[in-house]
């Protein structure tokens, strides 16, 4: 584990590269706890193990106690969030997308014979499949380019940026919303006890009648930005008039930095491995590392 943080600290693209690295760098040596003669892992043994990591939640457990560390150290404020997603590039392609029912029509696929132009054909994620990773989705948001691809998620703590929950799920227009209700229930499960009201900041794209309904029945004050072109907002006027509402409003920008640095540091805007456990894995693994980081520097500012 302490190698797998280390390979998104210092951005090693692989397995292979970081035992290459944890052979002659002393400071990983030090940080892995091996001494200067003993033998390094090979390049698979250090995957298998990657799976036993993933078998007893060992990245979870580490992202928890960073957020543990946290709030001992008064950086959290505990009872106001926000919330936002993600695309991560899945490492396939758009050659492996190919039909379930195996009816390609020697026009698709790995081994076209057009070299993978799809231009004028209909693909969907009913229809189609990769044959890379069964689990990454054709999905187009922003860019206006369909790639294979995950959605990350994270809740932020409104008070430093810090991140409180992070998951990886399949992309599709309704991911971000599920995740967060889900996020944001189980940080007002964890505040229950303080009985303090729970506000939750997103942008115009959580703007939606059941996704404030559903806070509103968790008792979840929704400090969601109004989208009214066009439309009613369907957050209400009197929470959208009041101070916390503004204050959440300008806090929501926090959580686009944890973003950028998982995409620049972490590498996240494309991951190098296959699944949806494994990507998620990679994700909290890095929302870990950036909360360490995070809470680096801010510990040099409060000085």
């Amino acid at each position: 584990m302490r190698a797998m943080l280390l390979q998104v600290l210092y951005n090693i693209r692989s397995e292979r590269q970081l035992m290459e690295q944890t052979q002659y760098n002393l400071l990983f040596r030090w940080f892995v706890g091996l001494s200067m003669d003993d033998a390094v892992w090979v390049p698979s043994v250090f995957s298998k193990n990657r799976e036993r990591l993933i078998e007893h939640d060992a990245i979870v457990e580490l992202f928890n106690r960073a957020v543990e560390q946290a709030d001992q150290q008064g950086l959290l404020s505990g009872e106001h969030f926000s919330v936002d997603g993600t695309l991560i590039q899945a490492w396939a392609s758009h050659k492996s997308f190919v039909r379930k029912d195996g009816q390609d029509g020697g026009n698709e696929g790995r081994d076209s014979s057009d070299g993978g132009n799809f231009k004028g054909q209909n693909r969907s994620n009913e229809t189609h499949a990769s044959t890379t990773d069964a689990d990454a989705r054709l999905y187009c948001k922003g860019d206006n380019a369909s790639r294979m691809r995950f959605m990350g998620h994270t809740l932020s703590d409104n008070r430093h940026g810090l991140i409180a929950n992070a998951q990886v799920t399949t992309a599709d227009g309704y991911a971000e919303r599920e995740a967060a209700k889900v996020m944001i229930n189980d940080a007002r499960q964890a505040a229950a006890r303080s009985g303090a009201e729970i506000t939750q900041g997103a942008d115009k794209g959580y703007d939606a009648q059941a996704f404030i309904d559903a806070c509103v029945e968790m008792k979840v004050v929704p400090h969601v930005a109004q989208k009214t072109s066009g439309r009613r907002s369907a957050v209400p006027d009197e929470i959208a008039a009041s101070e916390g509402y503004r204050v959440s409003v300008q806090k929501q920008k926090l959580i686009e930095q944890g973003f950028g640095w998982a995409k620049s540091v972490g590498k996240m805007w494309q991951v190098m491995v296959r699944g949806l456990k494994r990507v998620d894995q990679m994700f909290v693994l890095t929302m870990a590392a950036y909360n360490v980081t995070r809470m680096r520097s801010l510990a040099k500012i409060r000085r």
